[in-house]
């Protein structure tokens, strides 16, 4: 249960004032029809992480466990930087696939900018520091749509009142914390 609960917080602490939040904010206002939204974020949520997550049991088979206690480590100490940095959208990614109706374009564009987005790299890591990538994309997914469905609600209102530098420093700080406990745990076996 704790891959779970770990992959669910982190991720919707750092979800907050991701591109793909603002993409949720963009396409509500867009389409006004919260329901594909939510499917569609459902979705490619669900096949992006499950791809992350995928690769993320797969690295924990090929690369053995000293040096994959250093990678996760360092790992999660890059996220905890990377979570600092805020995001921006770029407008192709709310143009793209408007012909294939709200749903289409909501899975379209969600599964693009998770394409190598952080949250889809912490999949990775959370799956392979886990050992339990089933549990890891269910908490990944749902810490993404704990912090997407309200976006789709109640739009850019929310996110003007969220401090977004305090929920980014937390999101960082879950992630450092990770990183030095999983480096310590290799530093420990070297010994």
């Amino acid at each position: 249960m704790e891959s779970l609960f770990v992959s669910t917080g982190v991720v919707a602490l750092a979800e907050i004032g991701d591109k793909t939040q603002l993409l949720a904010f963009i396409l509500a206002a867009r389409f006004k029809k919260p329901v594909p939204i939510i499917l569609g974020i459902l979705t490619a949520t669900l096949i992006n992480h499950g791809l992350a997550g995928a690769l993320g049991a797969w690295i924990t088979s090929v690369v053995s466990p000293d040096i994959m206690r250093w990678a996760l480590g360092l790992s999660f100490l890059a996220m905890a930087f990377w979570t600092l940095i805020p995001d921006k959208i770029e407008d192709e990614e709310t143009q793209v696939a408007q012909r294939l109706g709200i749903f289409g374009a909501t899975f379209v564009t969600f599964f693009l900018a998770e394409m190598g987005d952080k949250t889809q790299l912490a999949t990775v890591a959370l799956a392979a520091h886990f050992a339990a990538p089933i549990t890891v994309i269910a908490g990944t997914t749902l810490g993404m749509l704990i912090a997407d469905v309200p976006a789709v609600f109640v739009g850019n209102k929310f996110a003007a009142k969220i401090p977004m530098k305090l929920v980014h420093g937390i999101a960082a700080a879950i992630f450092a914390a990770m990183g030095l406990a999983t480096l310590f745990q290799a530093d420990k076996l070297l010994q």
